[in-house]
């Protein structure tokens, strides 16, 4: 099994004993490899970096490598006064020294910790669920807060710039095929209405930042609630995952695209379209969670823009899998046919649930 011998490539000790596929992501391909001494037994993570949506595999990497060391200094530094244990990945080194090995075929992989004692869900449980979400998150901009941004690559450039993927849908909407696609069902003809309403509006991040009222800082990019591991002895969050997507970048994104996936209970692929609501409850025990542990970085400006961050990335991620679905499903994964439609579908849903609530919403957020 290739994935067996590529794992053997990395500095782990031991001999690789089992390799098994790991979560549901969407980009790259995942495993959990256990190494076995006479002794010990290590588990890792094993990934292979999908470089059709990460075209510059070595520089996600030196993120990576940069933001991880640096979060754990801080992390020990703190951690006699901290109320947790607070972790995060760690890439491991391939025996050459480097962070990634190459296979035959030009792949690139990569090895980091697993974090133990921990899991992650695919969907909110409760609102002390939501809390410890929201701690993670804050805890994790408090850490980097200190970190020059500029250092950083931007490995994905145009991420959660909104405007940008109308490119991506206008293009595709030129072609027979995404042509067929539109008009092979009345809900595509539908979901394109929606956002095309809201097209103009979609540049109101982009154009607070032209302004100088918003400035670019570290962000993590995906914190999505399947990315935040909750310990299983405490049940208190104690690590954000998958940070592939860590960048310059706005807050508001992070801000964001945390209240629009924990504050969703139905989960993006909700079949039920009744139980797609932005629950409040959900929301309000988030950002207390996010304001205890972020230590009140946030400036006049950036709480200016809270509301409409939760809106626009809602807006944006059904614009995302709607644009994929058009042009024929070539940057998510899906599972069956018409999974995208239905994933942009259901954060359609999700973002007239936002709008309906905008008074609600925005008093909450004034508590940051």
């Amino acid at each position: 099994m290739l994935s067996a011998m590529i794992a053997q490539m990395f500095n782990i000790d031991g001999r690789v004993f089992s390799v098994e596929p790991l979560g549901h992501g969407n980009v790259n391909d995942t495993y959990i490899v256990i190494f076995r001494t006479v002794f010990s037994e290590q588990r890792i993570v094993l990934q292979r970096i999908n470089t059709n949506v990460f075209q510059k595999p070595v520089e996600l990497m030196e993120n990576i490598h940069n933001v991880t060391r640096h979060v754990h200094k801080v992390y020990e530094r703190e951690q006699d006064e901290a109320d947790r244990i607070w972790q995060l990945p760690l890439v491991i080194p391939a025996k050459d020294g480097k962070d990634y090995v190459i296979d035959e075929n030009g792949n690139y992989w990569r090895a980091i910790t697993q974090i133990a004692s921990a899991q992650s869900y695919e969907k909110i449980k409760n609102a002390e669920h939501a809390h410890e979400i929201g701690a993670v998150l804050g805890h994790f901009h408090h850490a980097v807060a200190d970190m020059d941004c500029t250092k950083l690559h931007d490995t994905l450039p145009g991420f959660h710039i909104t405007p940008g993927y109308f490119a991506t849908l206008d293009n595709a909407l030129q072609t027979k095929a995404g042509q067929a696609r539109l008009h092979g069902s009345k809900v595509a003809e539908n979901v394109l209405q929606f956002i095309n309403q809201r097209r103009e509006w979609s540049s109101v991040l982009e154009d607070a930042k032209a302004r100088g009222e918003l400035v670019p800082r570290i962000i993590h990019g995906d914190p999505k609630t399947a990315n935040v591991m909750i310990d299983n002895v405490t049940g208190k969050g104690t690590s954000i995952i998958d940070l592939d997507t860590v960048k310059p970048g706005l807050i508001h994104y992070d801000i964001g695209d945390c209240l629009r996936s924990c504050c969703n209970p139905a989960g993006e692929d909700a079949n039920d379209f009744t139980q797609i609501v932005f629950d409040l409850d959900l929301c309000s025990a988030l950002i207390e969670g996010y304001k205890e542990h972020s230590q009140g970085f946030l400036t006049d400006n950036d709480r200016k823009y809270l509301y409409d961050c939760v809106r626009l990335i809602t807006y944006e991620l059904a614009l995302r899998f709607f644009a994929d679905y058009i042009a024929g499903d070539v940057y998510f994964k899906v599972r069956h046919e018409g999974q995208n439609l239905h994933r942009a579908r259901v954060q359609v849903q999700l973002c007239r649930s936002i709008e309906a609530r905008e008074n609600q919403i925005r008093k909450i957020l004034a508590l940051l």
